[in-house]
């Protein structure tokens, strides 16, 4: 089989999972043409590290990362209720450690330690609130650990501005429900790690579409630094 097909039947076998025709399309499609879910995978693929995904939606990359195999507990989030109502209704009774909750991606998870992924979704927050959401992640690190970033960065290519209209039309139509379009430099993005000690791997994902998407792969090694916890009552949901 190949990887184009093996994508197509995985694509196949999430989209039934979902109880609206439109639902089976839009999932179908999604995982079939980005390329996110596969590149996740595989930065993921050989660890025991639990993942916290944060603005999980539908809950299509814990889905995925079950179908090819990957068995460690996945948790993710989204403030979209109606989302996660779906990514439930997918998942219940077919897997184990895949669970699904609605909650703000700004709070912390007390005592999480592992993978964080953070897919098209730093750009909806203020400059503050990214600073929080990336700091957060740095808090949730283990030895080995990843934080897997898929976002835009903003520049003056013609990517970024074809991403920047399709986010647009996405949030007019009411499918995103979110109060700004944002888009960090890439220099926001990877500083913050940077100084904590993170190795980074940063990659164009474009493939097959006109966007100006990246990957950003942050992985604490033994000598990353920690963060202090928050001040009380930041940054908690």
């Amino acid at each position: 089989m190949t990887e184009l097909s093996e994508q197509s039947e995985i694509a196949e076998k999430i989209a039934r999972l979902f109880d609206s025709r439109w639902l089976r399309g839009y999932v179908r499609s999604k995982i079939t043409r980005d390329p996110v879910y596969a590149a996740a995978y595989e930065r993921l693929r050989h660890s025991e590290h639990p993942v916290l995904d944060l603005g999980c939606g539908l809950g299509l990359l814990g889905l995925y990362l079950r179908e090819r195999g990957f068995e460690p507990d996945v948790l993710g989030i989204d403030s979209d209720d109606k989302k996660i109502a779906a990514a439930r209704r997918a998942a219940e009774g077919r897997y184990t450690g895949l669970s699904f909750r609605t909650g703000s991606a700004l709070s912390v998870e007390e005592g999480f330690r592992g993978h964080v992924m953070l897919l098209d979704l730093v750009h909806y927050f203020s400059d503050a609130d990214q600073t929080t959401l990336l700091e957060n992640t740095i808090r949730y690190r283990a030895p080995g650990s990843r934080v897997v970033i898929r976002e835009c960065p903003r520049d003056r290519s013609w990517r970024y501005s074809a991403t920047y209209l399709e986010e647009w039309f996405a949030t007019s139509i009411g499918w995103l429900r979110v109060p700004m379009l944002n888009f960090p430099t890439k220099e926001k993005i990877e500083s913050l790690f940077r100084e904590n000690g993170y190795r980074a791997e940063i990659t164009p994902l474009w493939t097959g579409t006109p966007f100006n998407n990246h990957l950003f792969v942050f992985e604490a090694g033994e000598n990353a630094k920690p963060l202090s916890p928050p001040p009380r009552g930041e940054g908690q949901g």
